[in-house]
């Protein structure tokens, strides 16, 4: 948890709990708020957002957040008047909301970079009056854009606020034309862009656990405390010949009760880790609004699968790749009103995100209902950019060709816009997602629409791994990562533009040998055969050489230390029951290797 070095230490606890409060608050409002434009007659749902609002103003003012006190009291005169009935709700009042919510969500960032300063919120305060006295103009279009008339004059109340700019951080939307301005003076940038820096929240370092869970926790460390007096006690039998027996049956009584207990004991821990996905999913609704409303479309984000539990580390990693995945379909994927309905389509397009567990997998998808992607227009951009040749363009498979939108810099946006096209965003998907050791896969139709799956380990703490000998030494492959496995004669292998390749099904499968990456020694050169390990990191596939295969086994990543850390093709080590250490294989690693060795391959025969 970050300390706040501004507050006295009586104050930090206090402000700490306030931000978490606060930051889940604001997690509810993000959906209840644009909820409101479809349920505007709901009052359960208002009475809802009052009571948010107010307990936001109520907890504020008592830490004398005097302007965010300030700003809640006069959202939440808005809303009273709404559950009231004073008045009804009309289109142009969200957008007015909507940046009051920005504005508290900016404040709210001061609090934990401990950087209050006084921000400009008259106009927006202004806006919020003008809503409670009824006043509202609003003209709406069929694509769903709102333009309001909410500018009057300042108050003498409103200008003794302090009109000071600042730069707003990633939480302010370009919502509309009437706050556009203020979006420029401030310097902020639209939440769709804002949120690719993945910048952490202060409730990052923190998560909140279910008591039952807790005690369900606390009553398996009770059962090994048992099992370890039961063990302490066998120990303490009198081993001659009569008392062996007795001795052997209670060890291994004890041995498999405690065994038991251990794989209680970790599940219950991973569980205390995990969290729901939806935490995620919450911020898109509004992340497609904005950008439906910029480009004038008219998009439906359905998901499903919220409640998906996944381990709060990789949680973080997936919000990047999710933030582009989402973005893409609703900028290049979905196509404008007009243009559906030409193609007979309905004018609306519909974006689906799903999560849901397969195994030891959770496994999100990203489908839009759009224009599809082209695999001929990708092979000829790719061609212009001297990617491939027109050789390998028709040599290339479809599924081939989409992993070309995951190379840096490539693009086949017309023109640049504020939410893509600048040739970034999709290698990010497929960096954050080779660090998890995860996959994605893409299908697509053109005209039909198009669907990413990425394929996720639910935690990264304890995993389930191949071992595997290399010459003398033994290796952990992590089992997430591992397709198949194939055996393969030394005369199968072939070697293209200096890489050693084999044939698998209808692919040519690039080939690892760790055995010179890391310079093991034991291993023969000349052998026969060998077993290849087919491996899938984000959207590429490639086989690690190895001897021999030992087995399956759930094992512990611990890390190397600083001295050890940077080998590369190595993610970490742990520790086998006989007490030896080895080393688990970083799939992901290994890939930006086998692709860095392509590149410089690639240089040198452009070179000659």
């Amino acid at each position: 948890m970050t300390q706040h070095a501004m507050f006295s230490d009586d104050m930090k606890e206090i402000v700490e709990s306030f931000i978490v409060e606060t930051n889940e608050i604001f997690e509810k409002l993000d959906n209840e708020l644009l909820e409101i434009e479809k349920r505007p007659d709901d009052k359960e749902l208002i009475n809802s957002i009052f009571r948010a609002v107010h307990t936001v103003k109520g907890t504020a003012g008592f830490l004398s957040f005097e302007q965010m006190s300030v700003l809640a009291h006069r959202f939440e005169d808005v809303l009273n008047k709404m559950r009231r009935g004073e008045i009804s709700f009309q289109p142009a009042m969200l957008d007015v909301m909507l940046e009051a919510f920005d504005l508290m969500k900016v404040l709210l960032k001061q609090v934990v970079d401990q950087n209050i300063s006084d921000i400009d919120l008259g106009p927006t305060i202004e806006k919020l009056e003008t809503l409670s006295k009824g006043n509202i103009s609003s003209g709406r279009t069929d694509a769903g854009t709102a333009q309001t008339a909410l500018k009057p004059e300042p108050s003498a109340s409103q200008t003794a606020l302090k009109e000071q700019p600042t730069e707003r951080p990633e939480e302010k939307v370009h919502d509309n034309q009437t706050e556009s301005h203020q979006v420029e003076q401030a310097g902020a940038q639209p939440q769709h862009q804002q949120l690719q820096k993945g910048e952490k929240n202060v409730t990052d370092t923190t998560i909140r656990v279910d008591v039952q869970r807790l005690d369900h926790l606390m009553n398996l460390v009770g059962e090994l405390v048992l099992g370890r007096n039961r063990l302490s006690q066998i120990v303490s039998i009198d081993k001659d010949e009569d008392g062996r027996e007795d001795f052997s049956h209670h060890l291994n009584d004890t041995a498999a009760q405690i065994d038991f207990i251990t794989t209680e004991l970790q599940t219950a821990v991973m569980k205390t880790r995990m969290v729901q996905i939806g935490r995620v999913f919450n911020r898109f609704p509004r992340l497609v609004r904005d950008i439906a409303r910029e480009f004038s479309k008219d998009i439906r984000l359905v998901i499903s699968g919220e409640e998906t539990e996944l381990d709060k580390s990789i949680i973080e990693e997936i919000s990047d790749p999710l933030v582009h995945l989402i973005r893409n379909a609703a900028d290049h994927g979905v196509e404008s009103a007009d243009v559906r309905e030409n193609a007979g389509k309905p004018r609306q397009g519909t974006i689906h995100l799903t999560a849901g567990h397969e195994g030891n997998h959770v496994i999100i998808e990203v489908q839009d209902d759009g224009a599809g992607i082209d695999p001929e227009r990708l092979k000829q951009k790719a061609m212009e950019k001297g990617i491939i040749t027109p050789e390998e363009a028709h040599e290339m498979k479809t599924e081939d060709t989409y992993s070309l939108i995951f190379l840096p810099g490539f693009s086949t946006a017309q023109k640049v816009s504020s939410v893509s096209g600048r040739g970034v965003g999709m290698d990010v998907v497929k960096t954050n997602i080779t660090k998890l050791n995860g996959i994605i896969a893409v299908e697509s139709e053109v005209g039909k629409g198009t669907r990413f799956t990425l394929k996720l380990p639910l935690t990264l703490a304890i995993i389930q791994g191949l071992l595997v000998g290399v010459g003398n030494e033994t290796f952990a492959i992590p089992l997430s990562s591992v397709l198949e496995v194939v055996h393969t004669q030394r005369s199968e292998v072939s070697t293209v533009n200096g890489r050693e390749v084999i044939r698998l099904r209808e692919t040519v499968l690039p080939l690892v040998d760790i055995s010179e990456i890391l310079d093991v020694p034991g291993r023969d050169a000349e052998v026969k055969a060998f077993y290849t390990v087919v491996v899938g990191v984000a959207n590429r596939k490639f086989g690690i050489v190895v001897d021999r295969l030992i087995g399956q086994k759930e094992i512990v990543i611990k890390p190397l230390g600083a001295y050890l850390k940077n080998i590369p093709g190595i993610a970490g080590s742990t520790i086998l029951g006989d007490g030896r250490v080895i080393m688990i294989i970083d799939a992901g690693e290994l890939l930006r290797l086998v692709e860095k060795s392509a590149r410089a391959s690639a240089a040198s025969e452009a070179k000659a």
